[in-house]
């Protein structure tokens, strides 16, 4: 922002630096996306200092983000789900983290990754087959991690999912407090922490050093291209609203703050509502060859329409 505006008073800023800002942020490459990402954190930087009284009003505030079309929400098939988890499934027998239990809770419970990552055994209940998304204290035993949206939720189990559970709990050894993170990852944590190396920005970022790489490797077996691991959260989100689940129930499990999230980025079109609206389009096969207006009817409403339109 300094570098379009030049080092001024920020008293002096105005609506068109805030434009200048915009223009120079596409001219450098930067999609319109991330454009309109970068505008709402200065915008609220300037909101701040109006709350704190060194404004009177934002001088950004009609500063409008450039237009982009919406992304198409990317979800995985039937057939990649499958895929997926079989691949994930073969590359848990040679590796320290269950993949496979991690997929699938992703795709049942529309977790996000950090969520996953961070939650633990005390978060799990096996009697009522629910998971909880609850912040963690820094202890000696957890790291400090907090919530995206800051609310707590509680999201149900299946029966193969609370299972695939309970089996990696038996795997793990007596008190280790990380569902998903492995034994030795944590222990390699514990170091970092002990070392005073580890920042809140580890416990969203890097609880798994090679999380990226060996999911792409399960992808590549999977013979899946163009999907990330954000895309599970997706599906499983588009399935429920899919299922007849309202938007406030789907927004409440998925823990986001507004309708406009879930209404906006989640309501995937399905290859079930695509076939039904190919049905529907197809009604003119019911008539045969016979058209549905006679010639003449068709004929004589056209010249009418001419004529009030003239």
């Amino acid at each position: 922002f300094i570098q379009s505006t030049g080092d001024i008073d920020y008293q002096r800023i105005t609506q068109a630096h805030g434009e200048s800002f915009r223009q120079l942020c596409l001219d450098q490459g930067n999609t319109p996306a991330t454009v309109a990402k970068k505008l709402r954190h200065i915008k609220r930087f300037f909101q701040l200092a109006v709350e704190r009284g060194q404004f009177d009003r934002n001088p950004l505030r009609y500063v409008k983000p450039p237009r982009a079309p919406k992304g198409k929400v990317r979800v995985y098939s039937g057939s990649e789900r499958e895929r997926l988890l079989k691949a994930a499934k073969e590359f848990s027998a040679n590796s320290p983290m269950a993949w496979d239990a991690l997929i699938y809770a992703a795709l049942s419970t529309g977790m996000r990754r950090g969520e996953l990552l961070n939650a633990t055994w005390r978060d799990v209940n096996f009697d009522q087959m629910t998971i909880e998304v609850s912040p963690k204290e820094d202890t000696d035993e957890t790291w400090e991690w907090r919530i995206k949206d800051a609310e707590r939720r509680t999201l149900p189990l299946t029966e193969e999912l609370t299972t695939m559970l309970s089996r990696l709990q038996a795997r793990q050894p007596e008190g280790h407090p990380y569902v998903f993170v492995p034994p030795q990852e944590y222990a390699r944590i514990q170091g970092l922490r002990r070392a005073g190396k580890w920042t809140y920005s580890h416990s969203r970022l890097r609880v798994i050093r090679t999380f990226k790489r060996d999911f792409h490797q399960i992808l590549k077996t999977a013979n899946i291209e163009g999907r990330t691991f954000h895309d599970l959260r997706r599906a499983c989100l588009s399935n429920w609203l899919a299922a007849g689940m309202s938007e406030h129930d789907v927004m409440a499990l998925a823990g986001h703050s507004s309708f406009s999230t879930t209404h906006e980025f989640y309501l995937a079109v399905r290859t079930d509502v695509v076939d039904r609206a190919r049905q529907a389009a197809s009604f003119w096969h019911t008539f045969g060859t016979r058209p549905l207006f006679p010639t003449k009817a068709l004929t004589t409403m056209t010249r009418s329409c001419v004529m009030v339109w003239t």
